[in-house]
């Protein structure tokens, strides 16, 4: 379930800041005990990785981050060290600075 608090009444009191909304993904898994996905200006590698390792949800919701940036998962994985399947076309555009980031 992706959960998201709406924000479409004037009534709602919501301060957003990083991660704002997770605590109602996790709340849900917990108790309904459902795959969630978490969203809420989720904007940091460590963030993301955080929540989903951490059990607060399953998955991350991302749009506004890739909406700026459409490279942000692979940016992500190049913090974290992890590794991004890609095919051949994309193997000469790896950073200079960032090695073994596309399997080959």
């Amino acid at each position: 379930m992706h959960v998201s608090s709406g924000e479409h009444s004037p009534a709602q009191r919501i301060q957003p800041g990083p991660s704002y909304q997770v605590s109602y993904a996790e709340r849900i898994k917990l108790e309904v005990g459902i795959t969630t996905i978490a969203v809420g200006l989720i904007t940091e590698a460590e963030q993301a990785e955080g929540i989903v390792a951490t059990g607060q949800a399953d998955a991350i919701g991302i749009a506004r981050a890739v909406l700026y940036n459409p490279r942000w998962p692979w940016h992500a994985d190049a913090r974290l060290g992890a590794q991004v399947s890609t095919p051949p076309q994309f193997w000469r555009s790896e950073p200079h600075h960032i090695k073994n980031l596309f399997q080959h």
